[in-house]
């Protein structure tokens, strides 16, 4: 199993999308990239702490590749909105990704580059790249929280469209 964390804005939202994809054995909601040990959902929405919401991803990389992973992130949030995404705003939803090795690196540098380079968006990709440092999970009612939660208020506005976004278009990748 490998290993992948990203910041796609509101963390249900890539958790959502990345437990339907095939060979993806979890994805996990937490924060990573600040500075306070062991903070919790109030700490980050204070966006003082310097982490972000993320989710680090287990995957099989014989089902799935990281650069699949990488194009799936890409293509269901805006990395274009520096520290915001929708109605939600602050460093806590910058878009990002936590690389854990050079080969992670090159591989959104990659990404980046083509994605620039095809101009797939109008606007330029503001997508950190940041080396992995601890990443703590968040409080178990974050987990799965559009799994349990479909007809609350924001899954239905914000989660569920991203999802269909990425079952509309990624129709390969999806789990059976």
């Amino acid at each position: 199993m490998q290993t992948a964390i990203f910041a796609g804005g509101c963390f249900w939202c890539t958790e959502a999308v990345f437990n339907a994809v095939i060979g993806v054995n979890s994805a996990i909601s937490g924060y990573i990239g600040g500075n306070d040990a062991n903070p919790s959902y109030k700490d980050i929405c204070s966006g003082t702490t310097g982490h972000a919401e993320a989710v680090k991803i287990t995957f099989d990389e014989t089902k799935i590749s990281y650069n699949d992973l990488l194009g799936i992130f890409f293509a269901t949030h805006d990395p274009t909105t520096l520290n915001r995404q929708g109605a939600d705003q602050g460093t806590q939803y910058r878009s990002a990704v936590f690389y854990l090795d050079a080969a992670q690196l090159a591989a959104a540098e990659a990404m980046i580059a083509e994605l620039t380079k095809t101009q797939v968006f109008s606007a330029p990709i503001v997508t950190a790249l940041t080396a992995a440092t601890v990443f703590y999970d968040a409080e178990d009612y974050h987990q799965e929280y559009y799994a349990n939660n479909p007809n609350q208020g924001y899954c239905m506005a914000v989660v569920g469209p991203k999802v269909a976004k990425f079952r509309a278009k990624f129709k390969q990748f999806l789990k059976s």
